[in-house]
């Protein structure tokens, strides 16, 4: 290894109340690249960011992920025996919560043999625990790597990062477990507040995400990984309550992106598991299903990309348990190659093949892998057609694992023996290989990406959802009741008629929003001049010139409406468009369902809506009920 690749003087990772300290890593010099490493960082540009489905780099070209997962800082151990030894671990590999293979083979070796394989990019998990931790790695740990002797699992974590970003790698930050224990079953590191509070968990993202904000190589946040049941109960995707995926993500992504590093991809993994496996319970592996009535709206909605994990000898509704556990669901590898295509394109490929929707977004399957040693016929044919799932949606991917020890497990692409000797797809005697090369050689969109239009959701099923941060630092614009608005450069589009959902886009009319414009909170009539475009029901217009971005409701009934100035002067000429007691909706019906069981209304992507109506008498309860639409 060269030292300069490693010389680099990193700050200690102080604690403060039990908790690291904000500090950034210092470093004394840069590392240095190799001349792969300089290809690669000259063929994007960071930061990255999303258009429809799609990955982009600053230049808007598609920056496609083809990672790989470089596990070992999350922990390996079983959770019994003795932690120091190794076959307490899981495959006997003991991690010491650092990036396995250290001990084996010097860090440039294998960032060397990560671009070998056809890698732009490395997922990095990492575990609460090993935040914490100020005990210095054994010196075994990192024998190939003498520079990183005396280091806590933190500062290697540092070291890994720096030299794996000078690379030119993008590198996502994948917040595995809570504590340093092998996952994924019943370990206590189910949800991302098993075995620590969610604040703590907010906390720890924070301080990652300011420590490596210099580092613009590093462009991603996973914010947890494989979230499932718990022994007595559920996570869940909108309930409200301290186990609800759905909120709990979409509040740290947007505290990410306002408090710690606006540059920073936010990824959203579905749910892993729910439910009782046994033939006589319910239970099954949602993923991400629940998006498609219930998606994210970041602060930033060009930051979302969404994520899921798919094994053969899982399935859409088995845990992959043989033995105790074991039910009689089919596993992904015993599905039919068509019946597997339909099932992974329902529970999470949908995202990124449904364009126009308020969830598209672009899909990092961000774990999938199979044994070198694989012999089961259904294995491998499963293997293989996944990949063409892969290759045919031109979907994002990271492989599970990069690195291991030869003589253990043999899922792991690159196997270092105890003299650093590497075996795997890259030398020639893995069954695997033809079908990694292919995968990372594939075809697919490439160059510059058009700015897609933009479809995201509101709700205010269980607290505010004011999305644009100018409408935030106006403050509380209607104290008391439940608000909600559009992302900046967004207008409202539809609203149900119950239940507190909107829809926001900005199709048809990017930059339509004044920058610097005031906002006008409308709580009357005061504003209606053009005719009585609602007879005998009260009307929140918009003043001339401005249109609607938030909305507000006390229980279901509208309290107010949010109003921007346009850039430009707005045409009048409009229509009522009813929806109290059915969906009246554009054709093809663009943005999705984003109201389930509720009546709908919509204007037309080549309008804006400039009101809303509601009326007080027996049985109506001031919901909404028309919006006024004009053309734009």
């Amino acid at each position: 290894m060269k030292t300069s690749l490693l010389g680099v003087a990193l700050a200690a990772a102080l604690i403060v109340g039990g908790a690291p300290a904000t500090a950034v890593p210092a470093r004394a010099s840069a590392p240095t690249p190799s001349s792969a490493g300089s290809l690669l960082a000259e063929s994007w540009q960071p930061p990255l960011s999303t258009r429809g489905r799609y990955v982009v780099d600053a230049h808007g070209d598609r920056f496609k992920l083809k990672s790989v997962n470089w596990h070992g800082a999350q922990g390996s151990y079983n959770g019994t025996g003795d932690v120091n030894d190794p076959a307490a671990h899981h495959d006997a590999e003991k991690s010491d919560q650092i990036p396995l293979g250290l001990d084996r083979a010097p860090l440039a070796n294998i960032l060397a043999d990560f671009h070998r394989l056809g890698a732009n990019s490395v997922r990095l998990p990492f575990s609460n625990e090993m935040l914490r931790d100020q005990r210095a790695v054994p010196d075994a740990a990192v024998a190939a790597n003498p520079a990183l002797k005396g280091r806590t699992p933190l500062q290697v974590f540092d070291a890994v990062i720096a030299a794996t970003t000078a690379e030119g790698f993008a590198v996502i930050l994948n917040n595995h477990t809570n504590t340093s224990r092998w996952c994924c079953g019943l370990d206590g590191n189910e949800r991302w507040n098993t075995s620590q509070s969610t604040a703590r968990w907010e906390a720890d993202w924070l301080f990652l995400a300011k420590r490596y904000k210099n580092d613009k190589r590093v462009v991603g946040a996973d914010l947890y990984n494989e979230v499932r049941r718990t022994v007595t109960d559920d996570a869940n995707w909108g309930w409200g309550n301290d186990h609800d995926w759905w909120a709990a993500s979409q509040r740290v992504g947007d505290r990410l992106l306002t408090e710690a590093n606006p540059d920073l991809l936010v990824i959203v993994e579905g749910i892993n598991w729910q439910g009782i496996p046994t033939d006589l319970t319910p239970h099954g592996r949602p993923t991400l299903e629940p998006a498609r009535e219930l998606s994210h709206t970041l602060v930033a909605s060009d930051k979302l990309v969404y994520s899921a994990h798919f094994y053969g000898y899982t399935g859409p509704h088995h845990t992959g348990a043989t033995g105790t556990g074991e039910t009689s669901d089919w596993r992904y590898q015993e599905l039919p190659r068509e019946e597997l295509f339909q099932t992974l394109r329902r529970q999470a490929t949908f995202v990124a093949d449904d364009t126009r929707r308020h969830y598209t977004a672009p899909v990092w399957i961000s774990e999938f892998g199979i044994g070198a040693d694989e012999t089961n016929p259904q294995g491998r044919t499963w293997f293989a057609n996944f990949v063409d799932h892969l290759i045919e949606l031109d979907v994002d991917f990271a492989y599970w694992p990069a690195v291991g020890f030869t003589g253990h497990g043999r899922w792991k692409l690159l196997d270092y023996d105890s003299q650093g000797r590497r075996s795997g797809v890259l030398d020639g005697d893995d069954w695997r290989t033809p079908h990694w090369q292919r995968l990372v050689d594939s075809p697919g969109r490439t160059g510059a990406v058009p700015v897609a239009d933009s479809w995201n959701m509101l709700t205010t099923d269980h607290a505010d959802f004011v999305q644009s941060l100018r409408a935030r630092a106006k403050g509380d614009w209607d104290n008391g009741a439940r608000k909600a608005a559009c992302p900046d450069g967004e207008r409202i589009v539809g609203l149900s008629h119950d239940g507190g959902r909107g829809l926001c886009t900005d199709t048809g009319a990017r930059g339509l929003a004044a920058p610097t414009g005031a906002f006008t909170v409308v709580t009357d009539e005061r504003h209606v001049s053009d005719g009585d475009w609602a007879g005998g029901y009260t009307k929140f217009q918009c003043p001339t010139n401005q249109f609607m971005v938030g909305y507000s409701l006390r229980g279901r009934a509208v309290s107010a409406v949010l109003c921007t100035e346009a850039a430009r002067a707005l045409p009048k000429t409009g229509r009522t468009l009813w929806f109290d007691r059915g969906d009246n909706r554009p054709a093809g019906t663009p943005g999705g369902e984003f109201a389930l069981g509720h009546h709908k209304g919509q204007c037309g992507s080549d309008e804006y809506a400039a009101g809303v109506a509601h009326s007080g008498a027996w049985a109506r309860g001031n919901k909404p009920a028309a919006l006024l639409c004009r053309t734009l």
